[in-house]
């Protein structure tokens, strides 16, 4: 979370910085100069300033640490699988144990949870192996969440904000006694329509990126599985001895990563 936080707030110095330059010039109904900065936040309203800009910050700041954390590297990294395969090939287990009990990774937890119960047989590591990367999986779809919810909220509460400022100008309308000029209606239907942008504006990335990590993750966690199952080969019932360690003998998932 103290990652996220940090991304966030990089992300929003940036967004401040460099909206300035997305300026251009426009007249509005006063003939006065208009920067589209101007129109699409300080005249967005307190739902624009305060919900709609911190979700969209939000939902770069998950995007970049997703990226982060992931990837093929944090589920199946190639030295870590060739170490464990010429642990298990030495049948050095405890080291093999050990090694796996030490790395970060989505590999070497399965393997490390299968061989401390590979006394009670193949069977008990096989139910380990699924336990284990359901588990995980599980857990990083549970990570991702966040952008699902922020995907499904954004274009709602752009839609509230529209109907609030809609509300607000045939109030005005009203009170006003009469039909306004047709540019300021145009204007203050064009403001109303800002939060409504920033709602699919925000949506539309999110959810995006949520369909893609999830499919990551379903990818991973089945080169994950392909993986164990290659260095639990030999522990199988009237299986032949394990092949000894080397590019040849690594997955291809492994191989190309």
């Amino acid at each position: 979370m103290t990652r996220i936080a940090g991304l966030a707030v990089v992300t929003l110095v940036v967004l401040i910085v460099a909206a300035p330059a997305l300026a251009q010039p426009g007249d509005d109904g006063d003939g006065a100069v208009m920067r589209v900065f101007d129109h699409f936040l300080r005249k967005g309203g307190a739902i624009t300033w305060f919900v709609l800009v911190p979700l969209s910050v939000a939902t770069v700041a998950l995007t970049i640490e997703y990226c982060l954390s992931i990837r093929r590297q944090t589920f199946v990294p190639p030295e870590t699988y060739r170490t464990i395969s010429s642990h298990l090939h030495k049948r050095a287990y405890a080291e093999a144990i050990e090694y796996a009990a030490s790395e970060q990774s989505v590999l070497a937890g399965v393997v490390n949870t299968a061989l401390l119960e590979s006394r009670n047989g193949y069977a008990a590591m096989e139910r380990a192996v699924e336990e284990t990367l359901e588990e995980n999986s599980a857990r990083m779809m549970r990570k991702i969440e966040y952008l699902n919810v922020i995907g499904n909220i954004s274009p709602m509460v752009g839609l509230f904000g529209t109907v609030y400022g809609m509300i607000g100008l045939f109030a005005s309308i009203r009170v006003a006694g009469g039909m306004p000029e047709p540019a300021r209606i145009a204007d203050d239907i064009s403001i109303a329509l800002v939060t409504t942008f920033w709602g699919l504006l925000v949506a539309i990335p999110a959810l995006s990126v949520f369909a893609l990590f999830r499919n990551r993750i379903d990818v991973l966690t089945a080169e994950c599985a392909l993986a164990v199952d290659r260095l639990f080969s030999s522990f199988k019932p009237g299986a032949a001895p394990m092949p000894r360690p080397g590019p040849s003998a690594e997955p291809a998932a492994v191989q190309s990563a």
